[in-house]
């Protein structure tokens, strides 16, 4: 794949019934209105326990100084007026922290630079970024294996040059057959997958399970992925033909998400159609000016917070000191405040080295009118005094 190819239309759905932006535009919530918090999956204690919180940022910027926080969605500039030779420059952070739970379940990966981590040749797509977001349950083994092992499957796909898309596909399957075959792991364990891949302008987001990505246009939410949850509609029907139900929003009773990887107490043999699925949906879009970060959360900031409040929270931020790891570490404590009941991890990913700038609201003309009957009255009143 050439560096900076254009798709076109700027959207390109590969899979899930996209038809248009799905933008997120609820209002912050109140965490004492909040009606609906996931609950605690009771699971045995995870191999490795991490309780520590740990946050990373891949680059350091100049501070912005005397920075309106205006986060209004209206803009001056026309679509026309996007630069088409944009190019985007890659620097995250992430914050993770272990919440209210007993154990820390969650690994995430940030690689701002394909090609320096993968020591690649001059001929690999440039430039090239990668990022993950994995909640595990039942305990720390599905997550960690995924997490160490899904780029490689990516990058070593057959398909990788020549389809993106497939490669990645493939890849969510094999780390899954991969995990199952891992005598020395938990294979009861089990994870949620959620991936960014980066070649120049184009994003692919894969999916499998209730993390989520968030893109950031100019204040605007744009979601990148949909939450694979049982009782959604379409998730429902998949696990109903496939022989399983759905009682109370979970799996077959014992599982909250429809899409993971591991669970293999859950699953027939490989290669056998289940209703929990490993396959994730995906999302490609053409990155431009007007895209300024992704945010990759877990499902501990999503139950909390509407996508358009992370967004806006996050512009702010940024607007006032440019740091994508404060930003992570921002979403976290704001998600502890409203009450999670989950582990939280969360990546910031920020697609320019300035900061998002100011956006400038016309002003609005105001014409004000009379009616003649309105005008009579009024004279009439004038002429009495």
């Amino acid at each position: 794949m050439a560096a900076g190819m254009d798709f076109s239309p700027p959207f390109t759905v590969v899979e899930g019934g996209y038809s248009r932006d799905n933008v997120s535009a609820r209002e912050n919530e109140n965490p004492e209105n909040l009606d609906h918090m996931k609950q605690t999956t009771i699971g045995k204690p995870p191999r490795c326990v991490s309780v520590i919180q740990h946050c990373v940022s891949s680059t350091k910027v100049l501070q912005a100084t005397d920075v309106e926080l205006d986060t209004g969605i209206i803009i001056n500039k026309s679509s026309s007026d996007t630069n088409t030779e944009f190019l985007p420059v890659f620097r995250s952070g992430s914050c993770a922290e272990r919440g209210p739970k007993q154990y820390m379940e969650d690994e995430h990966i940030c690689i701002d630079n394909l090609i320096e981590h993968l020591h690649a040749t001059s001929d690999f797509p440039s430039p090239g970024a990668f990022y993950g977001v994995f909640d595990g349950h039942g305990g720390t083994d599905a997550a960690l294996f995924v997490r160490n092992n899904i780029l490689r499957y990516i990058i070593e796909d057959s398909h990788f040059q020549a389809c993106l898309e497939k490669a990645i596909k493939c890849a969510f399957v094999k780390a899954d057959y991969a995990f199952a075959d891992d005598s020395t792991l938990d294979i009861s364990s089990g994870t949620t997958a959620l991936t960014a891949l980066i070649f120049g302008r184009t994003l692919i987001i894969a999916n499998a399970g209730d993390c989520r990505a968030v893109l950031g246009r100019r204040g605007r939410a744009i979601e990148m992925s949909k939450d694979h949850k049982p009782n959604c509609i379409y998730e429902k029907l998949r696990i109903e033909k496939l022989g399983g139900i759905v009682y109370d929003g979970y799996l077959n009773g014992q599982l909250s998400v429809s899409r993971a990887l591991g669970d293999w107490h859950m699953k027939g043999s490989k290669g056998s159609a289940c209703p929990l699925s490993a396959e994730p949906e995906l999302k490609e879009t053409l990155l431009t000016e007007d895209d300024e970060f992704l945010i990759m959360g877990c499902d501990g900031l999503w139950d909390v917070m509407s996508s358009q409040c992370a967004v806006s929270m996050t512009r702010k931020e940024l607007m006032l000191h440019n740091d994508p790891e404060r930003c992570s570490r921002e979403l976290v404590r704001e998600a502890l405040k409203r009450n999670t009941c989950d582990n939280l991890t969360v990546i910031v990913i920020c697609f320019s080295p300035e900061p998002p700038p100011r956006i400038e609201i016309p002003p609005t003309r105001v014409r004000r009118s009379i009616s003649a009957e309105g005008l009579n009255l009024l004279k009439g009143v004038l002429d009495i005094n």
